[in-house]
């Protein structure tokens, strides 16, 4: 139960950052390019790989490893704003 929430509270949070910057439109060796509204099936995350390049209040590109209900592993890229914390 607690893993299901974690994982709606993930995709929830996935859906303005994707409506802040244009995304790719086809699928790359990085994974597929999520869009906005896309229906993800999330039963397990594996991992969360976030932007390199997204420091200084830059937007970069992050990746989700994740498994769906049916077993199938999947990997997504979506758009990540940076750390935007003043020095």
């Amino acid at each position: 139960m607690k893993r299901s929430i974690a994982a709606l509270a993930l995709c929830s949070a996935l859906l303005p950052i994707a409506a802040f910057a244009e995304q790719p439109r086809t699928p790359s060796a990085e994974g597929q390019a999520y869009e906005y509204g896309m229906p993800l099936d999330v039963a397990k995350v594996v991992s969360i790989t976030p932007a390199s390049n997204a420091a200084d209040c830059q937007v970069g590109t992050a990746h989700m490893v994740y498994v769906d209900h049916q077993g199938q592993t999947h990997k997504i890229a979506y758009r990540e704003m940076g750390n935007c914390s003043q020095q």
